[in-house]
């Protein structure tokens, strides 16, 4: 099932430029040219790496999609469990109601009212479940792109790159520029080095979750999946 589709498109990295001092030892990716009234323009020592590379294999980035998946089967358990309550309490109404067993109006009203009290507190639950599964994506995305950019910008500067790159940001570039592989080892050592903690947030508890939604009025049982859990895509919008 191809997730990427569903989920909120942010920006991996646009472009890490680091106008870094010129290299010593003459290992540059062109040689330098001159501008009309004959100065020399410095060459630009660029490289770029493969941003769904490093999506597939960085540590952070897979743990932080196992976590968004639990919370995908978590949703679908709660939806599930709710509906059946709702469809057992809606088909013994039913039974009692063919079988003359309500002997006043008022014992179907108050079974009436509770069923659609059922149906707003399951609406409302499941919107509060899936707002909370949104802000754990959010907080997981901002963390693995603070982690990426961080550990790019020290990792250019001690290479004495001026550029890197994304791959998907260029027409066209030598694969002997390509630094993906160096750049998911030294991201993946320095994750485990403090311990590889999972990026996700801690749960909410079903008591959060149940809180009332403001902005929801509740019409019925919703059948809505979370448009958040998944693979996480951080590609930079076109």
């Amino acid at each position: 099932m191809n997730f990427i589709k569903h989920y909120t498109k942010l920006a991996l990295f646009a472009v890490v430029v680091l106008m870094a001092a010129a290299s010593c030892n003459g290992d540059k990716t062109a040689e330098a040219t001159k501008t009309a009234d004959g100065k020399a323009v410095e060459a630009l020592k660029i490289r770029y790496i493969d941003e769904d590379s490093i999506m597939a294999n960085y540590n952070l980035a897979k743990d932080i999609n196992e976590a968004m998946l639990r919370r995908q089967n978590q949703f679908d358990a709660a939806q599930k469990q709710r509906a059946n309550e709702i469809s057992k309490f809606g088909n013994a109404m039913q039974q009692k109601y063919q079988n003359n067993q309500y002997l006043t109006e008022e014992a179907f009203n108050a079974d009436q009212v509770k069923l659609q009290k059922m149906q707003a507190d399951a609406e409302n639950y499941l919107a509060n479940l899936q707002q909370s599964i949104q802000n754990e994506l959010n907080q997981s995305q901002i963390q693995l792109l603070d982690s990426i950019d961080n550990f790019m910008k020290e990792y250019a500067k001690k290479k004495g790159f001026d550029m890197v790159l994304r791959k998907s940001a260029t027409l066209y570039i030598d694969e002997k520029y390509d630094v993906t592989n160096e750049v998911i080892e030294g991201l993946n050592k320095r994750y485990n080095k403090v311990g590889g903690s999972t990026a996700a947030p801690a749960k909410e508890t079903e008591a959060a979750a149940a809180k009332p939604a403001a902005s929801e009025k509740a019409t019925g049982l919703s059948t809505e999946k979370p448009a958040t859990p998944g693979k996480v895509d951080l590609k930079k919008k076109d």
